[in-house]
């Protein structure tokens, strides 16, 4: 499998790229999005930060539908942003998306990820690189291994 190593030094690049739209909270997908909604909850001063969970693959295998569970309560807000380290398929974006929007119908949901693939059937809002390689995050175990 073609793999590419992504470091901590362009993760800190990449996170001082990002300008969000106004928003009420940041919610992560974990385990993926947990690491870049806790940096941009430091960049923007924010503590209302929330974890949603999405279970999609089983290390490199993907599972069918993704399995959500844990939505956090949003009762009281109006604008968010939706993290996840990569938009591969979609299916996850897609499904916490409209699991979110089924509980809360007036949130305005804006995506956010480092990485999308062309094959995606969700480009992120806000999108920092494409990639056709499978991404090994400094935050993975395999990628804490890597010098």
């Amino acid at each position: 499998m073609n793999k590419y190593y992504y470091t901590y030094q362009e993760f800190i690049k990449d996170i001082n790229s990002i300008s969000l739209p106004p928003f009420d909270a940041l919610i992560a997908i974990a385990r993926g999005g947990m690491t870049i909604a806790h940096f941009l909850a430091e960049k923007f001063e924010t503590r209302e930060v929330y974890v949603i969970n999405a279970i999609s693959y089983e290390n490199e295998k993907k599972l069918g539908k993704p399995k959500i569970f844990n939505i956090p309560n949003l009762e009281n807000k109006k604008r968010v942003v939706l993290i996840d380290d990569i938009s591969d398929s979609g299916e996850t974006f897609v499904e916490v998306k409209k699991t979110l929007l089924e509980k809360y119908p007036n949130l305005e949901v804006t995506t956010l990820a480092l990485f999308y693939k062309e094959k995606t059937t969700l480009i992120p809002d806000i999108v920092l690189h494409k990639s056709d390689k499978w991404i090994v995050f400094f935050w993975d175990k395999e990628g804490q291994n890597v010098n």
